[in-house]
């Protein structure tokens, strides 16, 4: 509905520049890049999301179960998300896509999510060491609740908070990966998303030739999205921790202060 043509289809002289006909310029292949940049939105939001969720379900659930079990279990957890933590993910990651051969997306949203949820759980285990010692969970373990009605019930409600952070930041994380992946050749160059455009731009010469708006549509696209993914993940962390909101001074205390004579 948006794209002014097929991703693939040649409408325009091979490196055009941008025009009234074509906002963002061509390709070498004259390929509209706006038509490109925006179908290949689909596929790299495909890639964050599924990350995201992959990062966020691993991560809520060591990290609730390290924390509320604690004993052995927590040490054997704690032991594996320190290996993760240990283990550089990118260099991981691009070993992974290598072996993997022209690593299509969803595989690609795989290996993101199996290498980097340590952090998440991390962050959730300590949240959860927090609220294990809280009189209403405590109350629910003397009444005889199972464990698993008192994670589900008496902790989650209080994690949503960190669980929202986790999963916004780990799709940005995804996001910003399965480009540099893609751009680095490792993904599947059928596939089109910001990161083989760039990959292909790249290939074609393009800042070579002076073809500067096919590297800087999904440059943009990437820069635009992820600053919005952060403002929200800043959102979600004041209304976590209200230290962190912003002082709001009332109207009249304002205008009690502001010099005689200024106004907004």
């Amino acid at each position: 509905m948006l794209a002014p043509a097929g991703p693939n289809q040649r409408v325009a002289r091979p490196h055009e520049p941008p025009s009234a006909a074509h906002v963002l310029g061509s390709t070498r292949m004259g390929r509209d890049v706006l038509a490109q940049t925006i179908h290949g939105t689909r596929t790299s939001l495909l890639v964050g999301f599924v990350a995201g969720l992959v990062v966020t379900a691993i991560g809520v659930a060591v990290g609730v179960t390290a924390g509320y079990f604690g004993g052995r279990v927590d040490e054997a957890l704690n032991l594996v998300t320190n290996v993760v933590l240990v283990i550089p993910n990118l260099p991981l990651m691009l070993v992974l896509a290598a072996f993997a051969g022209e690593a299509g997306p969803f595989t690609i949203a795989l290996i993101i999510g199996l290498t980097a949820w340590g952090w998440g759980a991390r962050v959730t285990r300590a949240q959860t060491l927090t609220l294990r010692r809280r009189d209403y969970i405590l109350a629910s373990e003397l009444l005889g609740e199972p464990a698993w009605r008192i994670i589900a019930i008496e902790l989650m409600p209080n994690l949503v908070s960190i669980i929202g952070f986790n999963f916004i930041g780990s799709v940005l994380y995804a996001l910003i990966t399965e480009a540099t992946l893609e751009f680095l050749g490792l993904g599947d160059p059928l596939a089109l998303s910001w990161g083989t455009i760039l990959y292909h731009a790249q290939e074609t010469s393009a800042l070579r030739v002076g073809a500067w708006w096919e590297i800087a549509a999904p440059s943009l696209a990437l820069a635009l999205f992820g600053s919005g993914l952060s403002l929200i993940n800043f959102a979600v962390d004041e209304i976590a921790n209200p230290r962190l909101r912003s002082l709001r001074v009332p109207r009249r205390l304002l205008a009690a202060l502001m010099p005689a004579g200024v106004t907004d």
